[in-house]
């Protein structure tokens, strides 16, 4: 992280050695290779350090991760624990189970030094092994919503004496229905003078602001670059292409550009699956990552991605909030986000730490219509370029698979089928067989007789 002229803007001019960090955080921070501190960070770490709560917007990958971590771990270090093991003293609440893994991985690689256990707990995983661990006892727990309430019920931990707690991408969680979830879980924590609290955003909404004025302590608003969403780094282009052509021009460019690690993302998960077989039909490797993906293979995707020995990551909007992964030089949006945010967050996922990138977007007639809402909330219009003919590529037929016959219509016919009225011999056929039984008729109950006042007249009554 040392400040180069491209990315002169992105980082500030102090360094970590200004600030007083336990010796553990301090080696770990060198050994990172940290030296100045991007803009958010100078701008969160002197009031988070000093026990200020905080609400911060910046733009993605501007190391916000880093700047609560590192005030997590202060404080951990320097003040011993008042609770049992079974309360977490610090908590960070994700919107995906992508976000919560990759914090416990940087909480791994900041506080190896240290001996603070740090503990994920998100579905689609072993549950019960899960809980098994949480029960232990941890330092620092980070989780989604969902999960992090399911084991609170059963009483696998507890929330009462937690000090410390952060809520990323907040607004995400919002816009996930989270809502509810995420005032449930504070409601079970001290109140918010006793505990220190911070939020962190790349786009500050009223209901981002309106829960961090309730459950927080007189939080300090740290926002950075707050009329530019999207960093100057990034290269964007604008192609206009009819639907039957996209595959064709996305060939092209994925042609033209040769990037090794590629992102390419789409609105459903039924077009994510059908682009990557079109994908790998022409020679390209590629993979899919939606939200019906198992977990454990979700996870082995991000890890073949972030290793390099997968070139293109097809996915849906479930990867573009808060991943960091290194060397993601181009991002091509096949189809245009319907909500202005996630484009901002989507093209996010290049251009990291000051590098640079490229966003391409194709825009078909299915979802051109989104153009002028993201460009109202970008600020600015998007670089519209044009598509020669030799930047189309020969698209190759899909193979034709036969339909699937019937099994039932194969299938011999059952012993004494040949009663049933479609094997029926038709008349005069079929000599000396058995005739088809007569159907008998059903017996209509006897009507009961009004001279018995309504009921059945008994005959030995009578008699």
């Amino acid at each position: 992280m040392t400040v180069d002229d491209r990315s002169a803007s992105y980082f500030s001019d102090q360094t970590f050695d200004e600030f007083d960090l336990p010796e553990p955080i301090r080696r770990a921070v060198d050994e990172l290779g940290f030296t100045n501190l991007t803009r958010v960070q100078a701008e969160v770490l002197p009031f988070s350090l000093a026990g200020r709560d905080v609400v911060a917007q910046a733009q993605t990958g501007s190391g916000k991760t880093a700047a609560y971590l590192l005030t997590i771990f202060t404080h951990l270090l320097r003040n011993p624990r008042p609770s049992p093991p079974e309360t977490p003293r610090a908590l960070i609440v994700a919107p995906t189970r992508e976000l919560a893994v990759q914090i416990a991985g940087d909480a791994e690689g900041l506080g190896h030094h240290a001996g603070i256990r740090t503990h994920v707990v998100f579905g689609g995983l072993d549950y019960r092994k899960q809980r098994e661990i949480l029960e232990r006892g941890t330092d620092l727990l980070v989780g989604t919503p969902g999960r992090l309430i399911d084991y609170h019920r059963k009483g696998s931990y507890s929330l009462r004496k937690t000090e410390m707690v952060v809520i990323d991408e907040c607004d995400r969680l919002f816009d996930m229905g989270f809502a509810e979830d995420l005032r449930w879980i504070l409601r079970r924590m001290p109140h918010p003078t006793e505990r220190q609290s911070m939020m962190f955003t790349a786009t500050l909404s009223q209901r981002v602001m309106t829960l961090g004025w309730r459950q927080m302590n007189d939080p300090v608003e740290a926002v950075v670059s707050a009329d530019q969403l999207t960093p100057d780094t990034i290269h964007q282009e604008l192609y206009h292409v009819a639907t039957r052509e996209k595959l064709s021009l996305l060939l092209g460019l994925l042609q033209r550009e040769g990037s090794s690690r590629t992102m390419v993302f789409v609105n459903t998960r039924y077009q994510a699956q059908r682009l990557v077989d079109d994908l790998q039909r022409h020679g390209f490797t590629a993979r899919g990552l939606t939200g019906n993906v198992v977990q454990t293979k979700r996870l082995k995707v991000l890890d073949d991605f972030r290793d390099g020995s997968l070139p293109i990551l097809v996915a849906t909007d479930v990867a573009s909030r808060g991943l960091h992964i290194e060397g993601v030089t181009h991002v091509i949006n096949y189809d245009l986000p319907q909500d202005p945010e996630d484009y901002v967050h989507r093209i996010g996922r290049t251009a990291r730490v000051g590098a640079e990138g490229k966003a391409l977007t194709l825009a078909c007639e299915d979802y051109v219509y989104s153009i002028d809402a993201i460009q109202r909330f970008v600020g600015y219009e998007l670089p519209v370029s044009f598509a020669g003919d030799d930047l189309y590529a020969e698209v190759r037929p899909r193979e034709h698979r036969p339909r699937r016959s019937d099994p039932r219509r194969d299938r011999p016919p059952r012993r004494g089928a040949a009663d049933t009225r479609r094997d029926r011999p038709a008349a005069g056929e079929g000599e000396g067989e058995a005739k088809p039984t007569k159907r008998r008729r059903r017996r209509r109950p006897r009507r009961k007789s009004a001279s018995n006042g309504g009921g059945a007249k008994d005959p030995k009554a009578d008699g």
